[in-house]
């Protein structure tokens, strides 16, 4: 059986409900009034938490894409001049921080670049995300590793070998890995969710959940049947919003749906034991005309 991971007021992993994160990611295209509206669809939908992003952007952009421009909401920009744009201050993330508290929500981000880890050590999150682009960012994972936090390692771009080597970096306490594949929309045909329990059995240790960028909600339901303990899907007011992550999001309502939806998934599974309910006896003394008796188990 897998093992659980405490993070602060939660716990993740067998035999605990699924952790629900909507992922804000960059959705709020730089405004804090976006990202408060996206707290509130969250908490209306009923996830667990919502997960940011954190870039340093002279450090994460390749020097060569600097200057490249690009047609944004604030018109015709460099590349770097956008990063900046989508990035939050101290401030901003203080503000955040006051508000996903003030409504009982865990927060935190994934950190793109060792810089990012300190800025976020100033806020004390439940855990960081390590995102499938920075999988192999051995120097980054041992910066996040030494904070001491839980650590949900992303692992789409990545073959097995790969995974191997962070989780033997990060070893397993404290440690959760999603399975995903990095396409924004991901078509089902590379979706690959028998890798939930393929990565169950190789790291029987550790909760496996799902990370997913698919159109639509019916494989993230498929991923909790297959064991995901947690699952995490972008969140967006309108999928036709500016930005490059709103066309693999989901929207509020579609995220209540999603929500809802795992929780019944969760009742239905059961425990896998045959038994008679007590709701079958009435329709069982109705419909059943013979009654079988227990075989004998006695020696022949």
């Amino acid at each position: 059986m897998n093992s659980v991971v405490d993070i602060g007021r939660r716990r993740i992993g067998e035999g605990e409900p699924v952790y629900i994160i909507a992922e804000i990611g960059i959705n709020h295209n730089g405004s804090l009034d976006l990202a408060r509206k996206l707290i509130d669809g969250a908490i209306f939908a009923g996830a667990d938490a919502v997960k940011f992003q954190k870039r340093t952007p002279e450090l994460c952009v390749p020097r060569d894409q600097w200057r490249l421009e690009r047609d944004t909401p604030w018109g015709r920009i460099t590349y770097l001049e956008y990063r900046h744009k989508v990035e939050f201050s101290y401030e901003q993330y203080r503000n955040i921080d006051r508000y996903c508290r003030a409504r009982g929500l865990d927060w935190f981000a994934s950190c793109w670049d060792e810089e990012a880890v300190d800025f976020m050590e100033q806020f004390d999150t439940p855990l960081y995300k390590v995102a499938s682009a920075t999988l192999t960012d051995l120097a980054l994972l041992s910066k996040l590793k030494a904070t001491g936090r839980p650590i949900m390692l992303s692992t789409g771009m990545s073959e097995m070998w790969q995974i191997q080597q962070a989780v033997d970096l990060l070893g397993p306490d404290k440690l959760m890995i999603a399975h995903a594949t990095s396409s924004y929309p991901c078509p089902p045909e590379e979706l690959n969710l028998r890798m939930i329990p393929t990565l169950k059995a190789a790291f029987p240790n550790i909760p496996i959940g799902y990370s997913g960028h698919e159109v639509g909600l019916a494989p993230t339901w498929a991923a909790v049947t297959l064991g995901a303990t947690f699952v995490e899907r972008h969140i967006t007011l309108d999928r036709a919003m500016w930005g490059t992550d709103q066309a693999a999001s989901v929207e509020v309502m579609g995220f209540h749906n999603l929500v809802r939806n795992i929780r019944d998934i969760e009742r239905s599974l059961g425990d896998g034991v045959k038994r008679i309910y007590p709701s079958e006896l009435a329709v069982m003394k109705k419909l059943r005309r013979v009654n079988s008796n227990e075989p004998s188990h006695a020696n022949s």
